[in-house]
């Protein structure tokens, strides 16, 4: 199931569990201020503070990651479209006569790498595009290795090709690995939970009321559950609402280039 849209059933869910407990807490309280009115508030607050200063730290902390790691696939983008540029500039070193083959290549290897990402939506797509962006890379360099020996080659042509394209072919390492990289998911059902704990601790403190004020409660549960899906939406940038797709743009121009 694509995860954005478990992102948006558990921001559901989540909202829904909130006002749950709110409700909950609140008619704990009221039963808890039946007993004990004088002692039912007594030393609730430190632990109100407690619970609620830690859903806010881990809230930051799980927001903050994930705006990081936004940023670096971005940055990401970028040094591959450099990799590629530099690499491809460098062909200009090899003979004339071996630059065709090793340039059609590089065509079908950019595009290839454009489809990995446009197809992540099909796990199985993007994985086969991505097998067949490997293939390309030693072909490539089978092709480089070739070229840079033929009669009439600049003698720093492998010097100065072929670290270009170990750079091409490591930011797709790094890229892939990036992709994948995420928080460890007791993070998220830590947040869950203590999200939960602190709409019940808030209810019980709604006890003193006599009505429900309703804009706090969902007001209060719409906040958590829009926190905790814009923070797992930050972590899959290419299948949500916040995307990193305008910045492949440096790569489509890139290809555009290649004449």
């Amino acid at each position: 199931m694509n995860a954005i849209l478990i992102a948006a059933i558990l921001a559901v869910l989540l909202f829904v569990g909130i006002v749950a407990m709110l409700e909950l807490g609140r008619r704990l309280g009221i039963a808890r201020l039946a007993s004990d009115p004088v002692g039912a508030q007594t030393g609730t607050g430190a632990v109100e503070g407690a619970v609620f200063a830690l859903v806010g730290l881990l809230i930051a902390f799980t927001f903050s990651g994930a705006a990081s790691r936004f940023d670096a696939r971005r940055d990401l983008i970028v040094a591959e479209t450099n990799a590629i540029g530099t690499a491809w500039l460098r062909l200009d070193l090899l003979p004339a006569v071996a630059q065709p083959a090793i340039r059609a290549s590089f065509v079908q290897y950019l595009d290839s790498r454009l489809a990995v990402y446009r197809k992540l939506t099909d796990l199985d797509a993007a994985h086969a595009e991505l097998a067949k962006a490997t293939a390309l890379q030693a072909t490539i360099w089978a092709q480089a290795i070739a070229a840079s020996q033929r009669e009439g080659a600049s003698p720093d042509a492998v010097k100065l090709l072929l670290p270009a394209l170990n750079d091409m072919f490591d930011i797709t390492t790094t890229r892939t690995m990036a992709t994948q990289t995420h928080p460890p998911y007791v993070i998220y059902a830590m947040l869950i939970a203590l999200a939960l704990a602190s709409a019940l601790l808030a209810g019980f403190g709604m006890a003193g009321s006599k009505s429900r004020s309703w804009l706090h409660i969902l007001g209060f549960a719409g906040v958590m559950a829009v926190a905790v899906y814009v923070i797992i939406d930050l972590e899959f940038p290419r299948l949500g609402l916040i995307r990193v797709d305008t910045f492949d743009q440096a790569l489509v121009e890139l290809r555009a280039s290649m004449k």
